[in-house]
């Protein structure tokens, strides 16, 4: 940025990454050093599982010799030529005859092949010479057959499939007369030709092996057989051939290691987590104790994988990056291992590092030639693009995998890159469609008799109480349920032979639904039951907003009488008493899916216990989420029948908790929505008079000030506002507009701090002030939010913002100038009892390198507070302090990731602090301040879901149980005005002001802007 050579840069100075799909620093990458694709390097007969389930395996599954044995590291090459066995176990003394001694080379240049594929096939190659190969070696088929073997697994390691191919091939020619040598070239070559995209193929040569095969060789084969089982979905199938593989092969280290890696990659797809990992570790003991480093690095390099698909991000990440640094150098190893970690991080509602990610595997995995791979890597693309809302990428990669895939014969596939060609339509069309009117069948209750009819709402004016909307949107845009994948059955589109139903074109909106509905019987047909009900639902909620209602109630008979999870069955039914216009029932059907998620027994989980939160966030993230979406909707269409705002804040925090993975406190006593009869058509799982999990009672804490929460159905944006005076509901106009309006302000203060305006200072700020007079009249000022609810003039405000809006920065806005503002993903710190102050918290303060004033900044913090003191800005330093501190100070460059926000961080002077490094401390300090540019940037994919720096501090403190607060920049700030405003902060902060009362009056005393108090920021640290 231009602020590198100013006299007081910004804290910024290096630039965000850009859309060219390369990471920004700190961002895993492939380094440098990186050799160039020819050089790839892979195990013998390794394939790689990709996405939702493998369509790519990673799995080793080495050919080896009949005796498993291996050179030591140091030997030279000539010493096996005498000390290998023969295929018969008989070692060769010097008289043996001339054809044995070419086939015990041969076999050692198969072992060199996995260690040192150069010098092995430089062996093959020598035994090939004096065998005659092709044109005399009848006399020595044997050798030449081994020696090409050896050739083929040296090619594979070398990342070249198709050489590797073309050699077996020879060597089953070479062998003829050698049934056992034919059978193991075609041994070699089963996993070979998976990975090229023949797993049946590679099924069948696995058939043809078997009749000459015995004993251990056998159970090689069960391990090479497991390859294609994975590839095709049989994971049932490669954990018996892995099971036998296993009990046979004490005395093969190499082989028994490969079969734990299958089997393991095998466990983790049937959701075994704890025997996957648990392969996992014991191979890569064994492969150590081995000396089989490259196999180790393998099954460490799946631990990620595993870790994120249970759900444990944070350790994901930790053990992504130790496996990375040992898989430099081996670029498509690397690819494979980014495609697993990314498919679990997409599961995890994590699309934009995913799509970091697979951008980088992608390229790799093509130059490879690992066929089988690649459409699994481009599935995942897709689906990440579509959650992260690029629908013309999804379309497009998700497209090109489906011809690979079918070009594979892979049809087992097929429906899952068909749904998301699907739902990227679906989203498409629902974008551009007008809302749709409530169903005729069911109109909304009427007014009262002699009731006039209330006329339109303004912008910011209180909802009337008995107002009845005119033609609601009864599944509005950004709340129709779109996961990834999940159904059950119904019509099918009618079609010319011939036809694609998933190439572009004019399809009316009836297409577009029954196209949906074939991809949910197809889903279905090929075992992806789940899968196949939430698509159902999609298509149902599409169908009623694009008005073609008639296809949607059959899809909802169906998924409420037959989907296997109670939260999707009871989500069909909320959706068809919404249809019905039956509000109440609708609500107590979604409040009763929400429930369910949490009972006993109902995640799935190794033990059979309820599952740890990670776990079910992941595995239960979208359907849950999507119905809580719902339920907001339905209760925010309710308020504005009713004036019900309370119910309405209630499910905007129960739709906040079920993303973040807890579960709200069960405090509100029954509601008269929730006692009503139990929804038709559902089971009886709760009692009558169930009463929602929600953390609102009848009486909001006093003297917190005041809670405004936004909510933001379609494009209409409300504010719910708590206090002393009870609850309220205001409409605020549109979203999008609000969000416009953010992105000119931060554009305004960006240009302001750095400094790259050709306009006058003057004209600059007022065009400023101007943007944000105007956003504040639609917000705040012009509703009269901050006068409802009997706040006090001039109290804490706590605003829990919505979507794109948690960028703002509010401070800014004029009603909240010099007033304490904290922003929270949630109202869990407005709610929470207020902890007593301590009377000296412990303060450390750090400084990051490359910034003038920063060593000042933090000696003047450390000099303020009375138990304080300097740390060393290294990360392992940073991450002690986070156990210790009450306070933790950090002056330095701070960069936001947006396509990845886990992979935001803050520079120091070893190596950056990332978001998701927090994920595992055990310890978050009270009051984090990050004096640094864009660290108070976030991601909020959904509501609840704030990812950034700021976003990651708040909640591994709230997994602890603890509330913090963090004060973050969410512009870039200048150094030297960075140095002016803490000083001021910290002596406020010392003489007893909460962090938020301190940042307000030090922004207005300075006039440094930019910075926000996110989290807890009303609880004073220490006694005034």
């Amino acid at each position: 940025m231009t602020g590198r050579d100013d006299p007081h840069p910004a804290r910024d100075e290096r630039p965000s990454p850009s859309g060219t799909g390369r990471p920004a620093a700190g961002e895993v990458r492939t380094g440098p050093e990186s050799p160039p694709a020819v050089h790839r390097t892979e195990t013998a007969d390794e394939v790689r599982t990709g996405p939702e389930s493998p369509p790519d395996v990673r799995l080793v599954d080495r050919a080896e010799t009949p005796d498993g044995a291996r050179p030591g590291p140091q030997s030279p090459p000539g010493v096996y030529v005498h000390r290998a066995e023969t295929t018969d176990g008989v070692r060769p003394g010097p008289e043996s005859p001339p054809d044995v001694r070419l086939v015990d080379r041969a076999e050692a240049a198969v072992r060199l092949s996995g260690t040192d594929p150069r010098l092995a096939l430089a062996e093959a190659r020598a035994v090939l010479d004096l065998a005659g190969w092709p044109q005399q070696a009848g006399a020595h088929g044997e050798a030449a057959s081994v020696a090409l073997r050896a050739a083929a697994l040296a090619a594979r390691e070398l990342g070249d499939l198709e050489l590797a191919g073309e050699r077996l091939e020879e060597a089953i020619t070479a062998g003829r007369g050698f049934p056992r040598r034919v059978a193991q070239a075609r041994m070699s070559l089963v996993t070979v030709r998976a990975q090229l995209g023949d797993p049946e193929g590679g099924l069948r040569l696995a058939d043809l092996a078997e009749r000459d095969l015995l004993g251990a060789d056998l159970a090689r084969l069960g391990v090479q057989r497991s390859v294609a089982l994975i590839l095709l979905g049989r994971h049932e199938e490669a954990v018996r051939h892995c099971d036998r593989a296993i009990g046979l092969l004490d005395d093969d280290p190499r082989f028994r290691a490969g079969a734990l890696v299958n089997r393991g990659l095998a466990h983790a797809y049937l959701g075994e987590y704890g025997a996957a990992e648990a392969d996992l570790t014991e191979c890569a003991e064994l492969a150590r104790s081995a000396g089989l480093d490259h196999v180790a690095m393998l099954a460490e390099g799946n631990l990620p994988f595993v870790a994120a698909r249970r759900g444990d991000i944070a350790a994901a990440f930790a053990r992504y990056r130790a496996a990375e640094t040992t898989l430099f150098g081996f670029p498509e190893r690397l690819a494979a291992m980014r495609t697993d970690f990314a498919e679990a991080l997409v599961a995890a509602r994590l699309p934009g590092e995913a799509r970091t990610l697979l951008e980088q595997a992608v390229p790799e995995l093509v130059a490879a030639g690992a066929q089988a791979a690649v459409p699994g890597a481009r599935l995942l693309l897709a689906q990440a693009a579509l959650l992260a809302g690029d629908t013309p990428l999804a379309l497009t990669t998700a497209r090109t995998a489906l011809a690979e895939l079918e070009a594979q014969g892979r049809t087992a596939w097929l429906p899952l890159a068909k749904e998301v060609i699907v739902r990227a339509r679906l989203a498409q069309a629902m974008s551009a469609a007008p809302p749709s009117d409530p169903d005729p069948i069911a109109p909304a209750p009427p007014a009262a008799p002699g009731t006039p009819a209330p006329p339109p709402a303004e912008p910011g004016a209180p909802t009337p109480l008995n107002a009845t909307p005119a033609g609601p949107d009864v599944f509005a845009a950004g709340s129709t349920p779109m996961p990834t994948a999940c159904g059950t059955g119904g019509e099918r589109a009618a079609r010319e032979p011939g036809d694609d139903p998933y190439a572009d074109g004019g399809a009316d909106a009836d297409e577009l639904i029954l196209r949906a509905i074939t991809c949910a019987d197809d889903l279905e047909a090929c075992g992806w039951s789940a899968e196949s009900a939430v698509l159902r639902l999609t298509a149902a909620a599409a169908a009623v907003r694009l008005g073609v209602i008639a296809r949607a109630r059959p899809q909802l008979d169906r998924v409420a009488a037959g989907a296997a999870r109670p939260l999707v069955r009871w989500h069909a039914a909320a959706l068809r008493h919404r249809l019905n216009g039956d509000l109440d029932r609708a609500l107590a059907a979604a409040a009763q899916g929400i429930t369910a998620l949490h009972a006993p027994g109902d995640a799935n989980s190794d033990d059979g216990h309820v599952a740890r939160d990670a776990e079910l966030r992941v595995h239960a993230a979208r359907p849950a989420e999507d119905l809580a979406a719902f339920g907001l909707e339905i209760a925010v269409e309710r308020a504005r029948r009713l004036g019900d705002a309370r119910t309405v804040l209630e499910w905007a925090e129960r739709w906040r908790a079920v993303v973040r993975g807890v579960t709200a406190d069960p405090t509100l006593p029954p509601h008269a929505a929730y006692s009503r009869a139990r929804p038709e058509g559902v089971p009886d799982t709760c009692a009558e008079g169930f009463s929602p999990p929600c953390a609102i009672t009848d009486d909001p804490p006093t003297g917190r000030g005041l809670l405004v929460e936004l909510v933001w159905c379609g494009d209409d944006l409300f504010a719910v506002t708590a206090g002393p005076g009870g609850c309220a509901l205001r409409a605020l106009g549109s979203y999008q507009a609000a969000v416009e309006a953010t992105v000119r302000i931060r554009y305004g203060l960006r240009r302001r701090t750095l400094r790259d305006t050709n306009a006058l200072p003057g004209a600059a700020e007022e065009a400023l002030a101007r943007e944000l007079s105007a956003l504040d009249r639609v917000l705040l000022s012009g509703p009269g939010i901050l006068t409802s609810a009997g706040s006090p003039p001039g109290g804490p405000v706590t605003i829990v913002p919505t979507g794109a809006l948690c960028t703002l920065p509010w401070p800014l806005l004029p009603s909240l100038r010099g007033r304490p503002v904290s922003v929270a993903a949630d109202a869990s710190a407005w709610l929470a009892p207020r902890p007593a102050p301590a009377r000296a918290p412990l303060v450390l303060s750090l400084a990051g390198p490359g910034l003038d004033h920063a060593a000042t900044e933090a000696d003047t913090v450390a000099a303020v507070h009375g138990r304080a003191r300097r740390v060393e800005a290294t990360r392992a330093e940073v991450l002690r302090a986070l156990e210790r501190a009450d306070v933790l100070h950090v002056a330095a460059h701070g960069i936001f990731s947006p396509r990845g926000p886990m992979l935001s961080q803050i520079t120091l002077d070893d190596a950056p602090l990332m978001a998701y490094d927090l994920l595992t401390a055990r310890r978050i300090p009270r009051l984090v301040v990050l004096s640094a540019c864009d660290a108070g940037m976030a991601h909020a994919p959904v509501d609840g879901a704030v990812l950034g720096l700021a976003g990651a501090f708040l909640d591994s403190a709230a997994r602890n149980g603890d509330t913090a607060c963090v004060v973050a920049g969410v512009v870039p700030v200048r150094d030297d005005e960075a140095l002016a405003l803490m000083t001021l902060f910290h002596t406020l902060l010392a003489e007893g002001r909460s962090p938020a009362e301190a940042l307000a009056q030090a922004s207005e005393k300075t006039a440094v802007p930019g910075f926000v108090c996110f989290g807890a920021g009303d609880v004073p640290l220490v006694s005034g």
